[in-house]
């Protein structure tokens, strides 16, 4: 069984599972012989919501907020500022993000690296860190337009769970960042606008990191920026001359 609700500006797993106890204990006043076999303190029963685990029916059905974000960089950018091409990126996204993920059996993981955007944000506006798992499902397409000049990528997010009230964004660092996003707190006129615009942000920040990355890698510079910048060198004078 499946419960789906509306919870404003909630992200809301306490709340659903409040009103799912509710709602079992009202069927058992009818189905006095009907087992209720698990519902634990923030999940929904049977493990079928899914949380905190990689599935399909999230995919599917979405949970949370299901977004997408596109973009369209011009030729000039790519070049002067990515340093690499459309039809590069286009071909490295078509066999990394999406032929590779297929052969590899990935579940939601059609992207180069959402999950580290995710995490990112979800620790600093004080959102539930582990779900990030069901939250960075994500597929990244690129193709060009425009005769072939342009660049246009998007990301599909279906399962973005974040909230603007309660929970860790009522801590003081996490607080001041959902206001310095402008969605601190619940939206009085429109309930759950702001948690909406929230997972915005996460998808068109994933967007920007998508594109980074794969420029690095069309670039071939993934590997030498980390040589150059590897944090880990013990000669930190050294470091800082380079």
């Amino acid at each position: 069984m499946r419960f789906c609700c509306t919870t404003g500006d909630a992200m809301g797993m306490n709340m659903v599972s409040k009103g799912v106890q509710n709602v079992l204990d009202y069927i058992q006043n009818d189905f006095p012989d009907m087992d209720v076999i698990s519902l634990s303190g923030l999940r929904t029963t049977g493990n079928f919501c899914s949380d905190k685990k990689p599935s399909a029916v999230n995919w599917i059905l979405g949970r949370g907020k299901s977004v997408v974000c596109e973009a369209v960089i011009k030729e000039e950018v790519v070049k002067k500022v990515l340093k690499t091409s459309v039809s590069a990126l286009v071909e490295v996204n078509t066999i990394k993000n999406l032929a590779g993920s297929a052969i590899a059996g990935a579940l939601g993981g059609f992207n180069a690296h959402a999950s580290n955007i995710v995490s990112a944000i979800f620790i600093a506006t004080g959102q539930d860190p582990a779900q990030n798992v069901e939250s960075s499902h994500c597929i990244t397409m690129m193709e060009a337009v425009n005769d072939g000049k342009d660049l246009h990528i998007s990301v599909t997010m279906p399962s973005i769970e974040v909230g603007t009230v309660g929970g860790g964004t009522q801590l003081a660092s996490q607080s001041a960042c959902l206001d310095l996003l402008g969605v601190k707190g619940a939206c009085m006129e429109s309930p759950g606008a702001n948690a909406r615009l929230l997972a915005t942000i996460v998808a068109g920040s994933v967007l920007a990191g998508e594109l980074s990355l794969m420029s690095a890698l069309a670039a071939g510079q993934l590997v030498k920026s980390h040589m150059k910048y590897n944090r880990s060198c013990k000669d930190t004078s050294k470091a800082a001359s380079n």
